[in-house]
Formats: structure tokens, sequence, C-alpha cells
């Protein structure tokens, strides 16, 4: 008898112990180093990151590499696992190569700015099991890290709560959602415009000077007044979808659209006042047909000249 009391003494004893063990989460603390950003693909969504992740935590049975999960990427490739002690907790390392999908912001593209996100969760242990507490001692990235044609604006880390509105088959949860702790990396990156926007564009601009000179043509010559903005016309066409290839599809009008639909326009505008032009030569009205010329000319050309840049500032700044 006194045996079967004393047992259940230290039952009594040792069950909160035990329950607070399963009830309370375990802390994990995280954090990364990003080594490279590479292969950025925009008609795919996507770009390679190449990164060390960690973690250190007090309970040895959680086995945290084993159920590593990155939401927003297209594959992940584990290069490298270290499992060691410290400080009488568990310590992984893990060298990550994960090829990230990416809704890329082209709005202002060649001016644009992007924000790289990179979640870190695992599927395993939801927020009963283990919590994220972030890592930022250090610097999160290799400071001699350059991603060709960008500059790293900012570098952000931190942790929070995903909520998925699914029990993913748990029956004992009372309410059909699931919470896990995700580890967040934020990159803002600015690119280095001027360059590409001149490697892209000087085509369609090339092909609206072209389009120009045609006003210095005198009308009767009918085939170089209509010819030269005619060519134009199918050269900027043909600039346009130069560019689209190498941009994602999109619903909405980017700077490329209204750079290039502007030029469509004034070319037409050209072909049009050329047809005026021809017309009042063709009348009689020689002097009115060389001033048509000259006046619209000098408008057309400082008009496009002032809105593109006014539209480009507009990218620039926003």
């Amino acid at each position: 008898m006194k045996k079967i009391f004393l047992t259940a003494t230290f039952c009594l004893i040792l069950s909160p112990q035990v329950f607070a063990q399963e009830t309370n989460p375990d802390t994990v603390k995280i954090g990364c180093y990003v080594i490279s950003l590479h292969d950025f693909d925009f008609p795919r969504k996507e770009y390679t990151a190449r990164f060390w992740l960690w973690t250190l935590y007090k309970n040895p049975n959680i086995n945290f590499e084993n159920a590593v999960e990155i939401p927003n990427a297209k594959s992940i490739q584990v290069d490298e696992t270290v499992s060691d002690s410290l400080d009488g907790k568990k310590w992984v390392q893990m060298k990550l190569k994960c090829v990230m999908k990416e809704s890329w912001n082209i709005d202002n593209f060649p001016f644009d700015r992007q924000e790289l996100h990179i979640l870190v969760e695992n599927s395993k242990y939801d927020v009963r099991s283990m919590v994220f507490v972030p890592d930022t001692v250090g610097k999160f990235y290799d400071p001699e890290l350059t991603v060709e044609g960008w500059k790293i604006k900012s570098f952000k880390i931190e942790t929070g709560v995903s909520r998925y509105a699914t029990g993913f088959g748990d029956n004992t949860l009372k309410k059909p959602v699931s919470d896990y702790s995700k580890f967040s990396i934020a990159i803002e990156l600015e690119r280095n415009a001027w360059g590409l926007f001149l490697k892209l564009f000087l085509g369609m601009y090339v092909a609206f000077a072209i389009s120009f000179v045609s006003f210095f043509i005198d009308p009767q010559h009918v085939d170089p007044r209509f010819g030269l903005p005619v060519g134009g016309l199918f050269a900027s066409v043909g600039n346009k979808y130069v560019i689209d290839s190498y941009l994602p599809d999109t619903s909405t009008l980017t700077i490329v659209d209204i750079l290039h639909a502007l030029t469509f326009i004034f070319i037409f505008g050209i072909i049009a006042f050329s047809a005026l032009s021809l017309r009042q030569e063709e009348t009689g009205f020689v002097a009115q047909s060389k001033r048509t010329d000259r006046y619209v000319a000098w408008a057309m050309i400082g008009i496009y000249a002032l809105v593109n840049a006014v539209l480009i500032s507009l990218a620039i700044l926003s």
C-alpha cells in the first residue's frame, strides 16, 4: 500500500512537467547567410538562391533537417547538413540551393525594384511543437555578394506564423486550421537600369528618328517620304516584341507598353501629316505645305521628347 501511495505521489509530481513538455513548444533560434543570388529568369518567374540555414533548439527528438519546407520554392537541394550540439542544445546547419518562384513587378521595367522572399517552415512540427525566433547576430549575407545588374538596397529577416485553412486530416484540432512557424528572408533589389534601358530602347528611338527625317523630304517624293515612317513603325513593333520576350506575361500596362504605344502614335502622326502636306502641295499650297512640315516636325519631336522624359522620370521615382 505504501509503495502504491509513493508511486501515485511521484506520478502527480511528474505529470505537470510532462504535460508542460507536451504543450509548451520548443523555441527554435533560426538564422541564415545568403551566399549567392543568380539565374534570374523573368519569363519563367524564378531565380536561384544559395544560402546557409541553421537552427538551435533544446529538444533532441526534433529532427528539423528532415522536414524543411520552403513553400515558394520550385525545387530544394540540400548540398550539406551538419548536426552538432552547442551548450546542451541541438545545432543543425544546412547548405541549401533553391530555385525560387517570384511574382515580378515589371510595371516600371527596366527602372524596377524587386523584393525577393524566401519563406522557411517545417512541415512536421506546427506551432504546438516549435516556435521560431530570429538569430540577428552578425551579417545575413556575404558582404562580397554581388547580383549582376542589381544593387542590394535592404536585407531583412523576421519570424511569424503561416496559417493554413485546413487541418491536413488532423481530427484532434478544434478548428480545421493549422498554424506553422515561418522564417522570412526579404531582400530588396534595385536594378542598374540605364545601360539596360539604352540596349532595349535604342532600336525604338532610332526607328522614331528615321521616321522624323521624312519631314525633310519633299512630299512629291512619295516613296521615301512614306517609306521611312512605315519602316520605322515596323522596326518599333519588332523592338517591342524583342523586349516582351524578356518579360513575363502580364495584364497590366507597363512603361514598356506605354513608351512603345507613344512611339506608334507619333509615327502614325508623321504619316498622317505627310499625307496632309502632300495634299497641300498637290493643290497648289506649296508654301503652306512647307510650313506644315516645319512646324509639325519640331512640335512633334519636342512633345515626344518631353512626354518620354516625364514618363521615364515617373518610372524612376515610383
